[in-house]
């Protein structure tokens, strides 16, 4: 058969000829002669990535397997966004990452890619990438790191992050204790090890059939990581030869039983900006009223933090995600296909759960219903979500008085101060930190606590915001308000001391006011981003609202791999 790559190597003309001789340096002549496909490795590898940082040993393995199936190897660096450094938030370049990431496949003379990320966005943006140039590809998760322990207590990285600093703030914890327990928490390799964001959108690229079936939840220092990693090397040939493809993997059924997958896991509520950035590209069908029918009936089994008690490398020990996946088979769509060819729920015959602790049963769930709940009101016509299992159960129905803040800084100035006029019943209520508003909708969403609340001992309160949250945070956290305030949503409109009602159960935000009167009020239009250049510029015209995905309007749905033209 003739591959793709043979577009720019076979022949004898001039262009031919340049494309050749630049590359042999250590590539044997065979490789250019058709019979090899050239499998590129998108590699998120970068020191600034910390969770992304072993993936040059990961990519060797990935290699040795291409070589070995026949194929020809090719690291292709693509950029890296470390959710941890990254200012003003990684979600500002998701886009940009899949945009570019997108661009370098189609241009490059490749037949097929593996895809290797790890930290939250670097996961998803290379399944967008994957998902509009259509290329046979597959994801290999960098895994989690192990367990930290501080003063005998296991660490979940990012959930301890956010009860310490409050406890620091509360007066139940010295400061010298929180800064001990840094150097702990951070064990080994890998990303961070509750069922976080990456951690979630590793488990969706195995439920979107994107993986090598068992690979996600892997550990980053275990030795079958790079197991895996030698056989999607190989699968990446097999991928090539047999014409499989992202859009023939990625159908409606695969994203609904990602949504399944997202339930049952207690997943972060990132997940659903993603997915639906992704089916997206793809031209599939899913709303976030998919979320919310698809997911709301089914079980938590995952007992891990933000929700439970349990970290990563305790699910993987327990039967891992196969395990987990086959106490709900039945809501698995059996058609889907996984990029082996075969049905995901072929891979959960024989599935053990070796410890009920961490994966229940479904008869003994977490929670009865886990899915993402997704709300709708006079405060959110376009939708908002809030995951209910990292909530407080007497706050999922709540009435409060707003207490309302115009920006991130306005929190910073105003939360802490006696003056404050705030009490446990409140409401908190932030807005401008949306896609348009922030830009790039960060993950702020989980307000800390006014620290006189936290002196009483108060430790969760209602918050609603335009903003994500971290998948390792928890709380009563309404979220991905549409349309955001920058856009000029309702929350725009929302007044210190209005009356807030919450019900989950019913689905409903609403800001208990006349309708007319909150139109008629003039909405908060300061302190929204105004950039006048470069990549900000293009995003904030650009971006669609969280209900779309935040992707930009003009990169919704798949352009193909075909290049017309020559280089020289």
């Amino acid at each position: 058969m003739e591959f793709r790559s043979s577009r720019w190597y076979a022949g004898n003309d001039r262009n031919s000829y340049i494309h050749r001789a630049w590359m042999r340096r250590g590539l044997p002549q065979e490789a250019f002669e058709g019979g090899k496909p050239h499998i590129a490795i998108a590699n998120t590898a970068s020191d600034l990535t910390p969770c992304n940082s072993h993936l040059n040993e990961v990519a060797q393995s990935v290699m040795h397997g291409v070589w070995e199936a026949g194929g020809v190897p090719l690291n292709l660096p693509v950029v890296s966004l470390g959710e941890t450094n990254v200012r003003p938030t990684a979600m500002l370049w998701r886009n940009l990452a899949a945009m570019a990431t997108e661009e370098m496949l189609r241009a490059n003379p490749i037949d097929g890619v593996v895809l290797l990320g790890g930290c939250d966005k670097t996961i998803p943006s290379l399944l967008m990438a994957a998902a509009s140039v259509d290329l046979p590809s597959l994801v290999m998760p960098g895994g989690p790191m192990l367990t930290g322990h501080f003063r005998g207590a296991p660490l979940g990285c990012g959930t301890d992050v956010w009860r310490l600093s409050e406890e620091v703030r509360a007066g139940t914890l010295s400061r010298e204790a929180f800064l001990r327990s840094e150097s702990s928490m951070i064990r080994s390799r890998g990303h961070c090890n509750t069922m976080g964001t990456a951690s979630t959108m590793a488990c969706m690229a195995e439920a979107l059939g994107m993986t090598l079936p068992g690979t996600a939840g892997t550990p980053a220092p275990d030795s079958r990581l790079l197991e895996r990693s030698h056989e999607s090397g190989r699968l990446a040939v097999e991928l090539v030869k047999e014409g499989r493809r992202p859009s023939q993997v990625m159908t409606r059924g695969s994203f609904l039983n990602a949504i399944v997958t997202l339930a049952a896991v207690g997943g972060s509520t990132n997940a659903v900006v993603h997915l639906l950035a992704i089916a997206g590209r793809l031209g599939v069908e899913l709303s976030l009223d998919d979320f919310d029918r698809t997911g709301s009936g089914v079980p938590l089994l995952a007992d891990l933090q933000p929700a439970g008690r349990h970290l990563m490398d305790d699910l993987f020990r327990a039967g891992g995600l196969a395990a987990l996946l086959k106490e709900v088979e039945d809501l698995l769509d059996p058609a889907a296909i996984t990029v082996t060819g075969r049905p995901l729920v072929e891979y959960l015959a024989g599935a053990e759960i070796w410890d009920e602790d961490v994966i229940r049963r479904r008869s003994n769930p977490l929670l009865p219903d886990a899915g993402i709940a997704v709300l709708r009101g006079n405060l959110a016509p376009g939708g908002a979500v809030i995951k209910p299992a990292a909530a407080s159960p007497e706050l999922l129905r709540h009435r409060g008085r707003a207490v309302v803040f115009d920006s991130v800084e306005d929190v910073q100035a105003r939360l802490d101060s006696p003056d404050l006029d705030v009490d446990e019943t409140s409401v908190l209520v932030l807005r401008g930190c949306g896609p348009k508003g922030y830009p790039g909708m960060p993950e702020v969403g989980n307000l800390p606590l006014p620290a006189k609340l936290l002196e009483k001992g108060v430790r969760d309160m209602v918050r609603i915001s335009d903003a994500r949250m971290s998948g390792t945070a928890y709380g009563t956290v309404v979220l991905h308000t549409v349309p955001e305030a920058a856009a000029g949503g309702p929350l725009a409109r929302v007044r210190t001391g209005d009356p807030i009602v919450l019900d989950v159960a019913a689905r409903r935000l609403d800001v208990d006011i006349p309708d007319a009167e909150l139109a008629a009020r003039p909405p908060v239009t300061t302190g929204y981003a105004a950039p006048v250049r470069g990549w900000e510029r293009l995003y904030v015209e650009h971006v669609t609202q969280a209900d779309r995905g935040a992707d930009l309007d003009f990169l919704i749905g798949s352009s193909g791999d075909h290049v017309g033209r020559e280089s020289h």
